[in-house]
């Protein structure tokens, strides 16, 4: 049989996305998939030396892996104005100097922090440490992904900034944060392959909610149902079946903002 490896984060959401798929509801064309699941600044890095076929990515990541990945139009995560939350113990007028601890340097809520506020001091630390951390006093604010962004007030935190109610309220479009990308070596009728089956295990997980939820529920690191199933409506839903044209438009303008901000490098690649 042949095989190939399908790398996503263990969070509710994409546990949501891929129910259909680890429950066999999807017809694979003869092919065994095999889930590996890893933090998403994990696998930004791993997609650097092009580890796994099919991995989900930062948008921001992307830039720097486009020769070796392509990115899908199914599976993507975007903000409907919301998205990445900058908290912080005590009220804070501008993050200008401050101490922000980030999840990672290629992950799309870094990005959009740089490109609303480009000075700051940065503290790169896991994703899950982060809100103790500003609870604690260890950094000023932290820069929140995931379930974070609707339990910050559980740990006394307040919102300095939600980046993607920023984005959208600035531009018009969706927030891009990540998406699903393929191989480019392993040819294009693999990569259609890839895309069907992805979208194909959306509609089933989005046709089948609580069952799919149910299942999510298992990586939702305590969440309660209505919680859980408030997060991931937040970004599993039609967008993720194709990302449409403003969510290929909301990529291009993330990765040009970053080259302009300085924190991308070089000229952006572009996107379909």
């Amino acid at each position: 049989m042949r095989r190939f490896t399908l790398a996503h984060s263990p969070d509710a959401d994409d546990a949501f996305m891929f129910h259909g798929l680890a429950a066999g509801k999807v017809d694979t064309g003869g092919w065994e998939v095999s889930h590996i699941l890893s933090d998403i600044q994990m696998l930004n890095e791993q997609a650097e030396v092009g580890t796994y076929e099919v991995t989900a990515i930062s948008f921001h990541a992307y830039a720097y892996v486009h020769e070796k990945y392509r990115l899908l139009a199914a599976g993507g995560s975007f903000g409907e104005g919301y998205g990445p939350i900058v908290v912080a113990r005590e009220p804070v007028p501008s993050l200008r100097g401050r101490r922000v601890a980030v999840p990672g340097l290629k992950t799309s809520a870094y990005l959009l922090l740089k490109i609303y506020e480009p000075d700051f001091e940065l503290c790169v630390m896991p994703f899950d440490r982060i809100l103790p951390a500003v609870a604690d006093e260890t950094v000023e604010c932290g820069l929140l992904i995931h379930e974070g962004q609707l339990t910050y007030g559980e740990s006394g935190l307040r919102r300095v900034v939600d980046l993607g109610e920023w984005w959208t309220r600035r531009t018009g479009l969706p927030v891009p944060l990540g998406g699903n990308a393929v191989r480019r070596d392993l040819g294009d009728d693999f990569a259609r392959l890839a895309e069907r089956i992805i979208r194909d295990s959306v509609s089933y997980s989005l046709s089948h909610r609580e069952e799919a939820l149910s299942h999510a529920l298992s990586y939702a690191r305590g969440l309660g149902r209505a919680t859980a199933d408030r997060f991931v409506g937040m970004y599993v839903n039609q967008r993720t079946l194709d990302c449409g044209p403003d969510g290929w438009e909301a990529i291009r303008l993330l990765l040009r903002r970053g080259h302009e901000v300085g924190a991308i490098p070089f000229d952006p690649p572009g996107v379909p």
